[in-house]
């Protein structure tokens, strides 16, 4: 704003009366238009911030126009600015397309008043699985989201996977799902766009028998299974359903792997994920727009879910994870669960409560830049998350009372982690590197948690997760951009070593 001093008007001093009132008028809202000012004529940027994206390929748009590409996490502006009084309306023109990702603009609209608008937010979701081993390690399938089918694997004695045959899935599979059981009898396909989820049988050789498909609520986005660690474990899956806001639940039959849809349960704001406690009581959905965890029981004999009270978590929440049943303190075995705010940059921390599975809030602690979801150690003594855009891996303790975090030193990585990933022995930690195409490899001290850096390997082209067999003997990554699956042998070491690939 340019300010007129009182000694301006002295300019005008041949003028006098009402016109020099008018004249007077008319330069001060030429000169409140030109800089902003409260004047209808004026125009200001639109812009916000971008968090959780991976890869490239996403395009937004304002007003259905000004067409913007992002390729990286931050803030973003509009080209075109909009006039004072206006309205503005962002929207995702394309999604990520190098690896196949959901976001969603919160803030969307509304209209200009006097000021730049700066609250946008684009959240784009963690990806799920899309690579899954089989409990006995003998199998390994890939949900192919851009083609639609799933792809099929024999794990041989020296990790080299074998290709099998592809079978069909739904329009954009967004996660492949394995039945808990050892070895696992079924597997379950969340299929984003046909709004379904696809049911297999697995047979002795690995192979895929289509079952009957069932529906699911508005784009699907990952299926969970009662973990084998319950009463229940593998009667019960859910679905969390991103656009219409609900979990479907669904009975498994334990012969067939067949799905009987029960009652859906409403959840928060576009839910990503559906966590269960390790004794399969109480589930939790993480709500990527409402940014809050919603809260369930587990019904014992239907697999029910009744709702609790949903707490609030930092912005963008990615999956829940919880202490695990191998936690070396007995008391700690899914008592605690820990939230990655990818907008906020923290990660929320909770106490479960063993009777509700009601979560008390503890105290918050910093990350680095866009983290990923928790990892905890098979011990539950460390948690890990590898933020994308520091290139750092964040390290902690965990209380074994209290279940709190205390941040450790921070480790490189290569470009763009995207996850860590914890050997069964939770001696070794690996992350995959998406923009560097490298796998990192760390050696994990006993005591401290703290990560110690050996030699990365390569990869395919923006490898984004590692999966590692039941026997912790390979190591696998899958690459996006080169289509394949790079697979490791673990030696004792720690260090990796390639295999053939597919």
């Amino acid at each position: 704003m340019v300010a007129l001093s009182g000694g301006k008007k002295r300019k005008f001093g041949i003028l006098s009366g009402p016109l020099a009132k008018t004249v007077s008028a008319l330069i001060m809202a030429a000169i409140l238009a030109s800089c902003g000012g409260s004047d209808k004529g004026y125009s200001y940027t639109i812009s916000g911030t971008v968090s959780g994206l991976v890869g490239s390929g996403l395009v937004l748009q304002n007003n259905a126009g000004d067409d913007l590409t992002v390729s990286v996490n931050g803030t973003f502006s509009f080209s075109t600015a909009v006039r004072n009084g206006g309205t503005y309306s962002v929207t995702i023109k394309t999604m990520p397309g190098s690896l196949p990702q959901t976001c969603i603009v919160v803030n969307s609209n509304g209209t200009v008043n006097n000021s730049p608008v700066g609250n946008v937010l684009v959240n784009c979701l963690a990806v799920p699985p899309r690579f899954a081993i089989d409990p006995s390690g003998q199998f390994a399938y890939v949900a192919n989201y851009k083609s639609d089918n799933i792809s099929v694997y024999k794990i041989e004695t020296t990790g080299a996977l074998t290709p099998g045959t592809t079978v069909a899935a739904g329009t954009k599979p967004n996660s492949i799902t394995i039945h808990p059981s050892n070895p696992g009898k079924f597997a379950y396909a969340a299929n984003y766009n046909s709004n379904t989820i696809s049911v297999y049988k697995i047979e002795t050789t690995g192979a895929l028998t289509p079952g009957t498909t069932v529906a699911a609520g508005m784009n699907p986005y990952s299926v969970t299974i009662i973990p084998s660690t319950a009463t229940l474990s593998g009667q019960f899956a859910y679905a969390a359903n991103y656009t219409d806001n609900t979990i479907s639940v669904y009975a498994v039959d334990q012969t067939t792997g067949a799905l009987t849809a029960g009652a859906a349960v409403a959840a928060g704001t576009n839910p990503n994920s559906v966590t269960i406690d390790p004794s399969g009581q109480f589930a939790y959905a993480a709500n990527t727009s409402s940014s809050n965890i919603s809260v369930y029981t587990i019904h014992q004999i239907t697999g029910a879910l009744t709702a609790g009270t949903a707490v609030a978590t930092g912005v963008n929440p990615g999956t829940v994870t919880i202490i695990p049943s191998t936690a070396s303190t007995v008391t700690l075995r899914g008592k605690f669960a820990y939230v990655t705010n990818t907008g906020s940059n923290t990660i929320s921390v909770y106490t479960i409560n063993q009777t509700t599975g009601g979560l008390t809030a503890g105290t918050a602690v910093a990350t680095g830049a866009n983290p990923g979801s928790v990892t905890v150690d098979p011990l539950g003594k460390f948690a890990y998350t590898a933020n994308y855009v520091s290139n750092t891996i964040s390290v902690y303790t965990i209380d074994q009372t209290t279940g709190a975090l205390t941040a450790g030193t921070a480790v490189a990585t290569g470009v763009n982690p995207s996850s860590v990933t914890v050997d069964p022995s939770g001696k070794f930690a690996y992350t995959a590197n998406y923009g560097s195409n490298t796998i990192s490899v760390y050696t994990i001290n006993q005591t401290t948690g703290a990560l110690t850096a050996g030699t990365a390997v390569a990869a395919g082209t923006n490898p984004y997760a590692v999966t590692i067999d039941p026997t912790g003997m390979f190591a696998y990554a899958l690459n996006a951009g080169s289509n394949n699956i790079s697979a490791y042998k673990i030696e004792t070491t720690g260090a990796l070593t390639a295999v053939p690939t597919p």
